[in-house]
């Protein structure tokens, strides 16, 4: 017999710690039955439906105590959630899914099962169909409360620094997170905001700010993820206000460069690299509104947040702390879930600002003068004609420090390019190679993982097949 809600794995009943009743918060914040929780197809889906759909998953999970919620539809992907939550479960959160990653998962935890809304999907792990079937309840669902030292989910690292490695999240931690950054960006509970999203849910930024900062705060999901530039617009039209737009510099890059036109939203939030000055004002007149930016990490979870155009500090959440030690900032405090190093050089103004100066792996050094990545590739997309493009280090075997580049730039040479560049950096950064490219292989928030930029750069000296 498969566990149902509330049953079988880990039941949610009271449960006595040392004599004292487990602390625990709602899955929803939303206040009735007939509350929107989600926006899906243009029309709104309410706590009760949302609950019958969980619910009804859940019965239909089978025994293993680890999941994958592998949909594309956000509306789905909070469903399984919740249905995992129900039962006990830990939902594994790797940054793609393919044939590799199955493998790493079993690995990992071998009852793992895959929840999915794509009929053509096919994988060596068990696989549960996403069913659209669910009646309408008759009756007022309750909203169950979750413990808070439940393992909601495994997450992984996308990979864009090295291998992947999980990170667990227990459910209290997200709780006191996404309500922290709900307050930081100014959203309140009284009128619901819809988030509408460029990055998938399954990143821990997307999880964080477009999944549960809703179902926790009183907000809409909304289930498409919109990819180009007159879809994303056609879908922030159709939305209610106040409207939220989560997206990245890439996505929001792209859609500006398509000189479309562009509704008005709420507000805008950015994150997965910093964002320039002169990117952030385009977006901010184009949309109508503010553009803040989170800083933080799967690690870690978010921990700060800035509006670009007041400055390049960032203010921490409350309760975070950062302390510089052993070559390292860390990071604990608030919902961090154990102390951390950070991946980035951080400059301390005072206990709640700081500024970024590039990541620890961002070092560009050649005959002994240092710049970084992040400077040079703002050089890079600064070049009229440049569409895209990124500076990588090859392996440290290879060619003294000197960076390569990936470049997409539609009727520009590799001399152009480097002669353009020539103008704004020194000559000793100048890449080698620039490979050029229709399109940056990007994962879906943006992202250019080391391997790819690897294997880019191997085929282009032939030293694997195409």
């Amino acid at each position: 017999m498969r566990p149902g809600p509330g049953q079988g794995l880990a039941p949610l009943g009271r449960v006595l710690h040392s004599g004292r009743p487990v602390p625990k918060s709602p899955l929803l914040s939303h206040p009735s039955p007939d509350s929107p929780v989600a926006w899906r197809g243009g029309a709104a889906i309410s706590r009760n439906a949302f609950l019958a759909h969980a619910r009804q998953l859940a019965e239909r999970m089978p025994p293993g105590r680890h999941y994958l919620a592998h949909c594309a539809d956000r509306y789905r992907f909070a469903v399984t959630l919740a249905a995992g939550l129900m039962t006990g479960r830990t939902a594994l959160l790797p940054s793609t899914f393919n044939a590799s990653v199955a493998e790493q998962l079993r690995a990992f935890s071998g009852d793992v099962f895959v929840v999915t809304d794509d009929p053509g999907v096919d994988s060596e792990l068990p696989l549960l169909r996403f069913s659209e079937d669910v009646p309408a309840p008759d009756e007022d669902l309750p909203v169950p409360d979750i413990p808070h030292e439940h393992a909601v989910a495994w997450v992984f690292t996308s990979g864009s620094t090295g291998a992947p490695v999980p990170h667990c999240k227990t459910w209290g931690k997200l709780v006191l997170n996404v309500q922290t950054e709900c307050g930081e960006l100014g959203l309140g509970r009284d009128t619901p905001f819809a988030v509408l999203a460029t990055v998938p849910p399954q990143h821990m930024y997307g999880f964080e700010t477009t999944v549960l900062m809703p179902l926790l705060c009183g907000g809409l999901l909304v289930a498409e993820r919109p990819f180009f530039p007159a879809d994303i617009c056609d879908r922030l039209a159709a939305l209610p206000h106040p409207r939220v737009l989560v997206t990245t510099p890439f996505h929001l890059r792209t859609l500006l460069e398509a000189d479309i036109a562009v509704p008005a939203a709420d507000l805008l939030v950015s994150a997965t690299a910093p964002l320039d000055s002169a990117l952030a004002a385009r977006s901010e007149q184009a949309f109508a509104c503010r553009l803040l930016e989170i800083y933080g990490s799967t690690e870690t979870s978010q921990l700060a947040s800035r509006r670009t155009l007041d400055g390049p500090a960032w203010t921490l959440f409350p309760g975070i702390r950062l302390v510089q030690r052993d070559g390292a900032c860390w990071a604990s405090g608030g919902h961090v879930e154990q102390e951390m190093p950070l991946g980035d050089i951080i400059e301390l103004d005072d206990p709640r600002h700081f500024r970024l100066c590039g990541r620890n792996g961002d070092l560009v050094n050649v005959a002994g003068k240092r710049s970084s990545l992040g400077y040079l590739n703002a050089q890079l997309l600064a070049i009229d004609g440049v569409r895209d493009g990124a500076f990588f280090l090859p392996p440290d075997e290879d060619d003294i420090g000197r960076p390569a580049a990936l470049v997409v730039a539609p009727g520009m040479s590799v001399q152009e390019v480097l002669a353009a560049l020539r103008q704004r950096i020194d000559p000793v950064f100048l890449p080698r190679p620039v490979i050029q490219l229709d399109m940056l292989p990007r994962n879906a928030t943006g992202k250019l993982p080391r391997e790819v930029c690897q294997t880019l750069l191997a085929r282009h000296r032939g030293q694997s097949p195409a």
